[in-house]
Parts: structure tokens; sequence; C-alpha cells
């Protein structure tokens, strides 16, 4: 058994220059999403590397041949660098499953919109359908959705194959937010021997950020109370809005505009679209009951010795029970 030593500084940094200029690629890998590079592009890069390239005093490079560095690569491998992994590609299959999945959720979505605003992305959907569809096929083509899972021979070849990366070196930016963060909380805690100058300003900034808070929370409460006063009595008919973009999800600059958002809706609108789903509903009734009578139609005739035996029946039943005929679908028989 291999015992996989700590890595050298030449290793990690070999390492480091294989990840920030080989191209990467991100995929699932067991429901996460990782990072991956294919191994014949790493073998080629390190080629024209500055590993690969003789010394000033005549030393002998790092790298001479594709087999050396397949060979050094499989030790980092063992170092826990990375690992290999087998592509799956994806079938039409899941892809077809993945889609209808997520058009159910933005019908769920979009049933929360208003018919204004539905009708209007329908038509810029419409108009940009088409050169969609053509940009689709075109990328259907050249591009093949794959998958990774886990290969069971663990070493490194000089092929297509994908290794998915263990090393995740962590930034410099978070070593200094760190240490930022721990100067901040220090110098907190020597607020008292602060210059009284000092803190006379940290004084003056906490109460201007209250009172911005404040404002805030209190401008929330006015817009609704105006919505509320306005809608109860106009009946429910005028809506108005100050700031209506206050509390979404968007910029501090955006939350301020608009100033106002104001509608206006009719009852007699609301009606019409009451009349339209009945008729809608009435006419989705009415085709069902014209395919029922053309499936009917369509049936193959019965023999007129079953007719006559049917007939027979139903009539003993009628008399018996002194109800009119009664329709019976009768199954086929396998």
């Amino acid at each position: 058994m291999y015992l996989a030593s700590k890595p050298t500084s030449e290793e990690i940094a070999i390492a480091k220059w294989i990840k920030n200029n080989v191209l990467c690629k991100k995929t699932k890998f067991l429901s996460h999403t990782v990072e991956y590079f294919t191994a014949s592009k790493a073998v080629d890069k390190l080629l024209t590397s500055q590993w690969s390239i003789p010394g000033k005093n005549g030393e002998e490079p790092l790298f001479t041949t594709r087999e050396s560095i397949v060979q050094y690569l499989d030790l980092l491998l063992r170092k826990k660098f990375f690992h290999r992994a087998r592509k799956i590609p994806v079938s039409e299959q899941e892809l077809k499953a993945r889609s209808k999945k997520k058009e159910k959720s933005k019908k769920d979505e979009g049933g929360k919109k208003d018919k204004s605003e539905a009708e209007e992305e329908k038509k810029g959907e419409d108009a940009e359908s088409s050169h969609a569809e053509e940009k689709k096929e075109k990328v259907k083509k050249e591009k093949r959705k794959i998958r990774l899972d886990m290969h069971l021979e663990q070493r490194f070849v000089d092929g297509n194959d994908a290794y998915v990366w263990i090393y995740d070196p962590i930034p410099y930016y978070y070593w200094l937010a760190g240490g930022g963060v721990v100067l901040a909380v220090v110098a907190l805690c020597l607020f008292p021997l602060w210059p009284p100058v000092v803190r006379k300003g940290v004084y003056y900034l906490s109460i201007a950020a209250a009172g911005f808070l404040m404002f805030i929370f209190g401008l929330a409460v006015l817009r609704v109370l105006v919505f509320c006063l306005l809608w109860l009595v106009s009946m429910g008919r005028h809506h108005l809005w100050i700031f209506p973009n206050l509390t979404e999800d968007v910029g501090f600059f955006a939350s301020f505009w608009p100033l106002w958002k104001y509608e206006c809706k009719d009852k007699d609108s609301s009606k019409k679209g009451r009349k339209c789903k009945d008729k809608k509903k009435l006419s989705d009734d009415e085709n069902e009951e014209k395919e029922e009578d053309s499936s009917k139609e369509d049936a193959p005739p019965e023999n007129a010795e079953d007719i006559q035996d049917k007939s027979e029946t139903d009539s003993e039943g009628s008399q018996q029970a002194g109800k009119d005929f009664e329709m019976v679908e009768k199954e086929d028989e396998q």
C-alpha cells in the first residue's frame, strides 16, 4: 500500500498553476457542484510550462516527456489533490424531465402574477421563441451535457478522462478579511481608551443610523396605511403604493424608485374575465362530448344475434324495475 506523504512546496505550486491555467468546468458530482479538468489538456499545458524548460546552468527540466508528466500527476492524485471521475452522458429523457419540472415551477410562480403582466410576457416570448428555438438546436448539436461519477481505478491516464479538484486553496483576501474583523473587535473592546473627539463622532454616527432605521420602518407603516385607506374608500378599485420597491429584493437606490405606483381596477373587467372563463369551460365540455360521440360512431358494429340478446335482456330488466333503458358500457375482453 502507498502511504501519501505531505505535499512539498513544489507540488503545491504546480497544483496551483494547473488550477489557474488549465480550463476547468463545473458540473454535478453526487449532488454537489464541483470543478474538473481534462487530463490531456493538463499534460499539454505542462509541456509548455516553466518546469519543461531547461535551467540557465544546463539543468534538466522536471518534465521532459508526456510520460514523466503523467507519472508526476499520478503522484499528485495519490496525495489527494484531485481524483479520477467517470463521464456519464445525460440522456434526453432526463433533460426532458428536468425541463418539465422547471416549467411547472414557472407556472406556479406565474399564477401569482396579474393577467396583464402575463399577457405582456407571452407577447415577448412569442416574438423571441422562433429565434430561441433555432439557437437551442445549434447548441444541442455542439454541446453535450454530462454528469460525473466516481471511477473505480484511481490513477492518472493521459486521455479525455475527467479529474475533479479536491485541492481548494484559501484566497488571500479571506485572510485579509479575517484579520480586519479581528482588529475591529479589538478596537471596539478598547472603546473606553479612545480619544473624546472620536467617541463623540461614533456616538453621533450611531444616533444617525438609528434615526435612519426608524425612518425606514415608519415609511413602511405609512405606505401600508395609505394603501388600506384608499382601498377601503374606493371599495377595492384604486390601488396606490408609495415607494413600491421599498420591501422588494433590489438595490438600495432602486428601493426608493419609482416614488409611487397607481392602478385602477374596474369591476366590469373582473366580471368579463369570469364570463370568459365560463365560456371556455363550456366550450371544453362541448368538445369532450363531440369526441365521445365520434368515438362511439367509429366503434365496429356488433352482430345481429348479440343485438337481439341485449334488447331482450334490457326489456326484461326495465319491466322488472320499472325504469327506462340503461346504457351499460361493455369492456372488450382481451
